[in-house]
């Protein structure tokens, strides 16, 4: 299967678990890879025969900015399942989501969700 990759996307978003993390935000970067045929799109030349990738980041962008879960597993999969449902060619997607300023008493780089997530029947 083909890929479009759209990495380190970054957003400032409203989620987390504890009351601060809801009211101040923080930065949430996200990795999507878009499983998809490519092959008429690449013969053709033509955006049409593929995904534009500056609406996929809105929609990205529009779940992680506008929208407040408590985990992060939950913003994955509805980035997962509006990126299905706005681009009929897409048959699968891989979402992983970076939060570097996790509540966690310690020193690391970052707490990170990778799902994946396939039409059903494929």
């Amino acid at each position: 299967m083909d890929k479009i990759h759209l990495r380190d996307m970054a957003f400032r978003g409203h989620h987390g678990c504890l009351e601060f993390e809801r009211r101040d935000g923080q930065m949430f970067y996200v990795d999507l890879a878009l499983g998809l045929n490519l092959r008429k799109a690449g013969l053709s030349d033509d955006l049409n025969d593929s995904v534009n990738y500056a609406l996929v980041f809105e929609t990205v962008r529009k779940v992680v900015e506008e929208e407040t879960h408590n985990l992060i597993e939950r913003v994955a999969e509805h980035i997962a399942a509006q990126v299905m449902e706005a681009f009929p060619p897409v048959q699968q997607v891989d979402v992983e989501i970076k939060k570097p300023n996790a509540p966690i008493a310690g020193n690391f780089r970052e707490v990170a969700v990778a799902i994946s997530r396939m039409r059903s029947g494929k």
